[in-house]
């Protein structure tokens, strides 16, 4: 999970200091691809964060039965009475108040499996990355590995749609395009299909 990237990130971390360089090695450590990665990460973590919907309370039906009952005890104007009719409606207390609260105390958000313990260290990481070109170029070129036939990202042009998404890497191992499997396709076909 982040703990494993957080070690290998500190061990690479650690070879770049290291190494005798001058002057490089803060660049290298800005320009790499796992630094970019964890602050993707990051920063998605705190637009979630910043937008995810909490309930105000979690127990609305209780709060109403307290409201009623303080309303009993008040000086019974027009208005307090209709305020305790309302409250009191069925339809309030089984249908919008119990939704509420059976919403409100539960945890939606996405959980997801553990990873496997057997996992070997140079297993190769597969991501599901989601374009929107809308009319615009991608932004990569793409080549056949020469050796083992391998679709993969030859380079991302700077500020295209691939480089501002952050998701797309050079070198990067191109499985399926839009549900469709790349392997044994030529890279024309491979640009048709993206």
């Amino acid at each position: 999970g982040i703990s494993h990237v957080l070690t290998l990130a500190l061990q690479e971390l650690s070879l770049l200091c290291k190494r005798d360089v001058n002057g490089g090695m803060l660049y290298d450590l800005l320009r790499s691809r796992w630094l970019q990665a964890l602050l993707k990460i990051y920063e998605c973590l705190q637009h979630y964060l910043g937008k995810r919907p909490v309930p105000v309370m979690l127990q609305a039906r209780a709060l109403t039965r307290e409201v009623v009952e303080l309303l009993r005890e008040a000086p019974q104007s027009g208005e307090v009475k209709e305020l305790r009719r309302l409250l009191r409606a069925p339809h309030l207390k089984a249908a919008l108040l119990s939704a509420h609260d059976t919403v409100a105390q539960k945890d939606f958000e996405p959980t997801l499996p553990p990873l496997p313990d057997n996992i070997p260290e140079n297993e190769e990481a597969m991501r599901i990355v989601c374009l929107v070109k809308n009319n615009q170029p991608l932004g990569a070129t793409i080549k056949r590995h020469e050796i083992t036939g391998d679709i993969t990202v030859a380079r991302v042009i700077h500020g295209g749609l691939a480089d501002r998404s952050g998701l797309l890497y050079a070198g990067d191992k191109l499985v399926e395009v839009n549900g469709v499997p790349v392997e044994g396709l030529e890279p024309e076909q491979v640009i048709n299909i993206l």
